[in-house]
């Protein structure tokens, strides 16, 4: 390769740089930014603009070191400039490609195992060809690779995971007898303690790991705090005490709130301070092992890079830039809304609509966890059972299903539980050198909390711990999946040069792009005309008019997936019936989740009013037998191909059409008349219904006969029995629902809603 390749490779790593930064804030968000945003203690405004200050101090006092990238995982001296540069190429490609799939997924990983592993699979992947080149073995391997760090760090993450877990749920639990969910009204002096732990504890993280790189603080304070721990943490404790104690006694001001603003500050900053180095490190290592190279006049196979095991400070300004590109990606990146989301989602209190579906091992794990509680609380007196319950019940505040997204998913007294254990657990592993992942560990905090809070009830645990398995699956798949993309990646640019680096950079800008217009459609899907939405009147009336527009999208839809069945059918098409059986299920997906709602609309209704929730019912069977029917269609249609039996004959193709082009023309009237709130109109749909289902019987009847006569394949007269008998049942569905809303509807009544606040 000459030199030209190597400028190339050097800028494209610094594109990659800034790619990575942004993917990378996109997942780390979720490590500070949780806490604020699941407990609301502060505006969402006044969250981000304490991170962004949080994440510039960071980078600011950044000490700009990657001792991984340039020694920790591999010998550099063992290693040519030509050799490095494709190592470094090989991690920065893997590392935007595997955080920006996490990102789209909206799952929580970690960006220092990520690199970490990409590191040690692209060095294996080049030490493997020079060990193979020169005749040796693999024992070989151990003079190039540093394999004790890189089974530290495994052994300390695993560890991390465990004890994070304990001892968030162990705080929480205690934290919750002393203070109960009646915080507001606890005396002042336990408020006092416990933000005088938590100060001291995220004041301590601040000093150890978010400033310990800074200039500015190597004096006495860092020297004190370093050599007199324990006394420099008592010293903190009494006077954050009292400082607590005059702020709420005082002053008036709620501590959990402080506590809170402070440790998302703090989180911020270590992130930026630590972490930044992640997403920069190994292109600012590729672009110093150029200009050694390029000034050292010796060719690039040969010229050793033992100078990498040198520690080198990055320029200042290239912190700073790194910062601001950080703080950008913060307040516009959607999907680090999305990552979250995911860890609030499964922290919050009460149900709800679950994002992770139950399996196998989340089902024995809860029965498991069941029967054991049940036998730890026989043992325990039922006097102190009565007293514990006492500390663990919540306020009995009924909020509607509709409003749930403006309450806080846990209280402020969790939140600050969370960010106090993270930061002990974090400051406590850096001062003793241990490696740990900040986002494993900030997660497992959480979700130890939650539980010992009693926010996973029966009816959200089995989800719930679904939840977490998915996560902490996901960090062995960034392990494994970092450690072999990296070796592929780096042998295929060993191998194939500039060619294989411009096929490589294309596809992962490819996509990265198709990542991008996934996430934006799914975001479109969600405020779509054809999403459902959830009533909140709170009579038959007001039910009418804003389930209109409903009824209108199902009737819609219900036209198109039928019609998009009898044509899929018609020309044996598979990827169009394919698309079309998933345009069903999400249809009957979406009205299963109106009718999950039924318990929270009826719980919403005012005595006078409760003649709606029977309308409602009535309405939520009639729409789940419609997309029933449809899924069914749209199934057996599907099937029916899939299974290459033989095509529809033509009369049977020519009678489906019929009732086809009849359904059309009613759906088109029905849809209109709802759309226009011209309920009127239903009268003379309803007095089609005769004819549709005659038309529907005549089909059966000449099916029939042919079957006795000269129908020779079973399977194509079962599949045309069945689209006849569920489309029967689809019109007797959908006349039904048509009959409720003509008989209630009266237009001299004005709807009543529910008044929003």
């Amino acid at each position: 390769m000459g030199e030209n390749i190597y400028i190339f490779m050097v800028i494209a790593l610094g594109v990659l740089a800034i790619t990575d930064l942004v993917v990378g804030v996109s997942n780390d968000a979720v490590n500070f930014l949780n806490s604020a945003l699941g407990s609301k203690a502060i505006s969402f405004k006044t969250i981000m603009i304490v991170a962004s200050i949080g994440i510039a101090f960071g980078a600011m006092s950044s000490s700009g070191m990657m001792e991984v990238a340039r020694k920790g995982i591999f010998n550099p001296s063992e290693f040519v400039f030509a050799e490095i540069i494709i190592i470094f190429m090989a991690v920065m490609i893997t590392d935007v490609l595997l955080l920006d799939f996490f990102n789209t997924l909206g799952m929580p990983t970690s960006t220092t195992v990520s690199i970490v592993f990409e590191l040690l699979g692209a060095a294996v992947a080049i030490a493997l060809v020079k060990v193979t080149s020169e005749g040796g073995g693999i024992d070989a391997l151990g003079g190039y690779i540093n394999t004790g760090k890189a089974t530290e760090i495994i052994f300390g993450i695993l560890l991390s995971v465990a004890i994070a877990f304990t001892i968030g749920a162990l705080v929480q639990f205690l934290s919750r007898l002393l203070i109960s969910f009646k915080f507001e009204k606890q005396p002042k002096w336990i408020g006092s303690i416990f933000g005088g732990m938590a100060i001291t504890a995220i004041i301590y993280f601040i000093l150890v790991k978010g400033l310990k790189g800074a200039q500015f603080l190597e004096g006495a304070v860092l020297e004190f705090s370093a050599t007199k721990p324990e006394l420099f943490l008592f010293a903190n404790f009494i006077f954050w005490a009292i400082v607590s104690w005059v702020l709420t006694a005082i002053f008036k001001k709620n501590i959990y709130r402080i506590i809170i603003v402070l440790g998302t500050f703090a989180l911020a900053m270590a992130f930026a301070g630590n972490d930044l180095v992640n997403f920069i490190g190994v292109p600012i290592a590729a672009l110093q092992s150029f200009q050694d190279w390029q000034s050292s006049g010796i060719a690039a196979t040969e010229y050793s890079m033992g100078g990498l095991a040198e520690a080198v400070q990055t320029p200042t300004y290239l912190l700073l830039i790194s910062g601001l590109v950080m703080i950008i990606t913060l307040w516009l990146s959607t999907k680090a809304r999305y990552v979250t989301e995911t860890e609030i989602n499964l922290a919050r209190e009460g149900d709800g609509e679950e994002r992770f579906q139950p399996n196998f091992l989340s089902r024995q794990i809860v029965k498991f966890s069941i029967t054991a509680f049940d036998s730890i609380s026989n043992i325990i007196p039922k006097s102190t059972k009565e007293r514990l319950d006492q500390r663990f019940t919540k306020p009995n505040n009924y909020i509607p299903k509709g409003k749930t997204q403006d309450q806080p998913a846990f209280d402020m007294v969790r939140a600050s539980v969370n960010l106090m254990v993270a930061s002990v657990l974090i400051s406590i592993a850096t001062s003793m050198k241990l490696p740990l992942s900040t986002t494993y560990v900030t997660f497992m905090v959480a979700m130890g909390s939650s539980l010992a809070d009693r926010a996973w009830g029966s009816e959200s645990a089995v989800y719930r711990v679904a939840g977490v398995l998915n996560v902490i699956g996901g960090w062995f798949f960034t392990a494994i999946c970092a450690f072999v993309s990296a070796a592929i990646i780096a042998y295929l640019i060993h191998l194939g040069g500039f060619i294989a680096l411009i096929v490589l950079l294309s596809l992962a800008a490819l996509l990265i792009g198709r990542n991008y217009l996934s996430h934006t459609r799914k975001k479109e899907e969600s405020k779509a005309e054809d999403s459902l939405r959830k009533a909140e009147s709170s009579s038959i009336q007001g039910v009418i008019e804003e389930s209109a527009a409903n009824i209108a999208n199902v009737i819609k839809r219900s036209n198109r997936i039928y019609s998009n069945s009898i044509r899929g059918l018609s020309k044996h098409d598979l990827d169009f019936l394919k698309k079309n059986k998933k345009q069903s299920k999400k249809l009957s997906s979406e009205i299963d989740g109106l009718r999950n709602d039924t318990f929270y609309f009826i719980k919403n209704l005012e005595e006078a009013h409760i003649g709606a929730s029977n309308f409602y019912i009535n309405i939520m069977d009639y729409l789940t037998d419609m997309s029933q029917s449809l899924e069914y269609i749209g199934k057996v249609s599907y099937n029916h191909v899939n299974n290459n039996h033989k095509k529809l004959k033509y009369n049977q193709i020519k009678e489906l059409k019929e009732i086809d082009q009849k359904l059309e023309a009613i759906f088109e009237v029905t849809e209109k008349a709802f759309l226009d709130r011209s309920f009127e109109q239903i009268g003379d749909i309803l007095a089609t219904k005769g004819e549709l289902n005659e038309l529907v019987s005549q089909k059966i009847n000449r099916q029939v006969s042919r079957t006795r006569t000269e129908e020779s394949s079973p399977k194509n007269t079962t599949l045309y029995f069945s689209l006849l008998l569920e489309s029967r049942d689809l019109i007797a569905a959908m006349m039904d629902l048509l009959e409720l809303y003509y008989a209630e509807h009266d237009s001299s009544v004005r709807p009543a809603t529910i008044e929003k606040k």
